[in-house]
């Protein structure tokens, strides 16, 4: 990204009109697109900042660098860089997935940066350990991998539907159409560094408020994940349960959402 602005390579973008900044970013598998059904409920009363992590369907794939993107930080550098070079100084943030794990570690470098954290489908681990329930054992995502590798769309038709969880057919098309827009070798590289993270030994330095927004059935983030966040977390946490199902609640359930995401921002 040396040679394009990291603003042009990430296709950022600030709408809105509001005297707050406000950040959406967006998970695995999807880009900035998945927050459209939210977008304008919060632009009245926000300046909304949206991007697309650079593993996105909708970023030249020739930013992605396998030797830096091995960890979530350097994800992290690209959300500083682009609230820097914007002159954002104070602002809420909504991440949902990886992306509030994001938001979570670019708090610990710079808390005085974020107002609020609102995360939605959050984990700082997704294997189970002794005492931890992620929700995963090693050789299930072994088996993920080895079915995206094997046969990248076949896994993209199952996965969809699974992740939604919801009877929503237009959320499940959406998905399927930003999973098959990544490269499938980015894709299988982005899912082996997420799902082998551990950041639970950093939660205690989170000194931000943050909002846990948790459906009440993701196949991917079990609800007791989010009670893990909420008494691990240092700042001052809450837990919103969404009664509905699935991982991707602003594809599936976006009047739902909003309602809660409103709540959440409105004491930040």
């Amino acid at each position: 990204m040396v040679s394009t602005s990291i603003i042009d390579a990430l296709n950022v973008r600030v709408v809105g009109s509001g005297d707050k900044f406000l950040v959406l970013a967006h998970g695995f598998g999807t880009d900035q697109s998945a927050w459209q059904r939210i977008l304008p409920y919060l632009t009245q009363s926000y300046r909304v900042i949206v991007y697309d992590l650079v593993c996105a369907g909708s970023v030249n794939p020739d930013y992605f660098d396998f030797r830096r993107y091995t960890t979530l930080d350097a994800y992290v550098d690209d959300l500083l860089a682009i609230l820097d070079a914007l002159s954002v100084t104070r602002c809420a943030y909504v991440g949902h997935s990886v992306s509030a794990m994001i938001g979570i570690l670019a708090s610990i470098r710079r808390p005085n940066l974020f107002s609020k954290l609102v995360l939605i489908g959050a984990s700082p681990r997704f294997l189970n350990d002794r005492d931890y329930h992620g929700g995963f054992e090693q050789e299930e995502i072994e088996k993920v991998f080895s079915a995206m590798e094997a046969n990248y769309s076949a896994w993209v038709q199952g996965f969809a539907p699974l992740a939604v969880g919801a009877d929503v057919p237009a959320a499940v098309r959406e998905f399927s159409r930003t999973l098959f827009n990544m490269r499938p070798d980015i894709s299988l590289f982005v899912s082996r560094a997420v799902f082998n993270s551990d950041l639970r030994g950093v939660l205690g330095l989170v000194r931000v408020p943050c909002c846990i927004i948790q459906t009440a059935k993701d196949v991917s983030v079990p609800a007791s994940v989010a009670a893990y966040l909420r008494d691990h977390l240092g700042g001052r946490n809450t837990i919103v349960m969404l009664e509905t199902e699935g991982h991707l609640p602003h594809l599936s359930a976006p009047s739902l959402l909003i309602r809660k995401l409103r709540h959440a921002l409105a004491s930040s």
